[in-house]
């Protein structure tokens, strides 16, 4: 298994368990999935519980629901007050992200600027979107960005990663 940690603050982003694809070599997209973990167990949205449990009426007070990449890989959320705000954080990003690359690996540092086009198309529902910092919170690190798209008439989360902010690890 490998695990894709941001080389900023060397938080645990995503691992290779999730289905994800490469999107223009600037963002991995990575689809989860909505989900409810209880104290004892996991349950995914829309699966059918067994015969020979009750139905418990209210749900259970220890049970968390969110996206299952956010909730296991301990995502925190973040916002931003208007799209000139992210885009101003991504600035200063970026800024970091080329000066540690330029040490670890300079030939992404050519790579970076070909994150503008996919994310203006990413960019274009801001209303709608989340996002998410890794477990440190670190204000310097990676902000993942998450959107809903339709997969065979499911809607399902799907979250972006600046492709050129992570590092694989094999476990």
């Amino acid at each position: 298994m490998k695990v894709f940690k941001d080389i900023l603050t060397n938080d645990e982003m995503f691992t290779d368990t999730y289905p994800m694809e490469d999107i223009s070599d600037a963002f991995y997209m990575v689809k989860g999935k909505n989900i409810t973990v209880g104290a004892e167990d996991i349950q995914i949205d829309g699966a059918n519980p067994s015969a020979e449990e009750a139905p418990e009426e209210g749900g259970d007070a220890t049970s968390t629901s969110g996206v299952d990449v956010v909730l296991f890989m301990r995502l925190q959320e973040t916002g931003f007050a208007s799209k000139k705000d992210f885009l101003l954080y991504l600035k200063g990003y970026l800024k970091s992200l080329k000066e540690k690359l330029q040490e670890s690996n300079p030939d992404a540092v050519e790579k970076l600027p070909g994150i503008q086009k996919p994310l203006q198309d990413i960019l274009k529902n801001y209303k709608d979107l989340q996002f998410f910092t890794g477990e440190s919170m670190n204000p310097d690190g990676m902000v993942v960005i998450m959107d809903y798209k339709d997969f065979d008439g499911e809607e399902r989360p799907v979250l972006y990663f600046p492709k050129y902010g992570l590092q694989e690890e094999k476990l």
